[in-house]
C-alpha cells in the first residue's frame, strides 16, 4: 500500500501501459482519476473493475492536447477528489511516416498529443501542487526520444521533447517539494506492438539484451517506484525500462 492516501490524474489511462499504472497504482491504496479520448467500454469497465470501498477511481472523457480541456478537467479532479498528488502524463499517439511522405498534420498531430498535452497537464495542476508544497510528476517518453527512430520524426521529437521538459520542471519546482521525472519505456507488449509482423518483432527482439519485449506491468512498477515515497530524493531523471536496449 505504498500510495495509501494519495490521489494520481493519470492521463490515456484506459489501456495498455495506461491501464497497467492506474491498476498498479489502484493495488496500492491510492485513489484515481484517469482520462481516455475514445474508449468509453474500456473506460468503464475499468472502473467496475476497480470499485472499491477504500479508494474512488473515476473515467474522465478528456483531451490531454486541448489546453482548454486540460484546465477544464483539472477543475473537474481537484472538485470530486479534493487534491492531486501525484500526475502521470502518460496519453501519447503514433503517425509514423517517413519524413519526406510525412505530412504536416501527422506532427502537428504527434507533437499536440505527446507533447502538449504534457505542458497542459503539468501548467494546470502546478497550482494545487505548489500550494501544497508536494506532488510527484511522472511523464511518459520513449527510448525513440533518446536513440531516434526511422519513419518516427515526429514521435522522436515529442518524445525528446519531453525530457527536456522534465528537467526543467524538475529544476523549477525541486524547491517547493515537486518531483517531476521521466519513464522511457523500450519495446513493450500493447495493442500498438501486436500488431506488428512477426519478421518486425524478430528484428526487435534481436536488438535487445534481454530478447523479449517488457510487460506493460513493468513499466507500471517503474511509474510506483516514482510516485512513492521510496523515492522522494529523485528528480529530473530519466528511468529506462527497455530490457537494456538503452545503454
Amino acid at each position: 500500500m505504498l500510495l495509501k492516501g494519495k490521489t494520481a490524474l493519470i492521463t490515456g489511462g484506459s489501456r495498455g501501459i495506461g491501464r497497467a499504472i492506474v491498476e498498479k497504482f489502484a493495488g496500492n491504496g491510492c485513489s484515481i482519476a484517469f482520462t481516455y479520448m475514445h474508449s468509453d467500454s474500456q473506460a468503464e469497465e475499468l472502473e467496475k473493475q476497480l470499485k472499491n470501498v477504500d479508494i474512488k477511481v473515476k473515467g474522465y472523457k478528456s483531451n490531454a492536447g486541448s489546453y482548454l480541456e486540460s484546465e477544464l478537467l483539472v477543475q473537474k479532479v481537484t472538485a470530486d477528489f479534493g487534491q492531486v498528488d501525484i500526475l502521470v502524463n502518460n496519453a501519447g499517439i503514433t503517425r509514423d511516416n517517413l519524413l519526406l511522405r510525412m505530412t504536416e498534420e501527422q506532427w502537428n498531430e504527434v507533437i499536440e498529443a505527446n507533447l502538449k498535452s504534457v505542458f497542459n497537464l503539468t501548467k494546470h495542476i502546478s497550482k494545487t501542487m505548489l500550494r501544497n508544497k508536494s506532488g510527484s510528476i511522472i511523464n511518459l517518453t520513449s527510448i525513440v526520444g533518446e536513440k531516434g527512430q526511422a519513419g518516427q520524426s515526429n514521435y522522436a521529437a515529442s518524445k525528446a521533447g519531453i525530457i527536456g521538459f522534465t528537467k526543467s520542471i524538475a529544476d523549477e519546482f525541486g524547491s517547493r517539494n515537486i518531483r517531476c521525472n521521466a519513464i522511457a519505456p523500450g519495446f513493450i507488449q500493447t495493442d500498438m506492438t501486436g500488431v506488428l509482423a512477426e519478421s518486425l518483432k524478430n528484428s526487435i527482439l534481436e536488438k535487445i539484451p534481454m530478447k523479449r519485449m517488457g510487460l506493460a506491468e513493468e513499466v507500471a512498477d517503474a511509474a510506483l517506484f516514482l510516485a512513492s515515497d521510496m523515492s522522494t530524493y529523485i528528480s529530473g531523471q530519466v528511468l529506462s525500462v527497455c530490457g537494456g536496449m538503452n545503454r
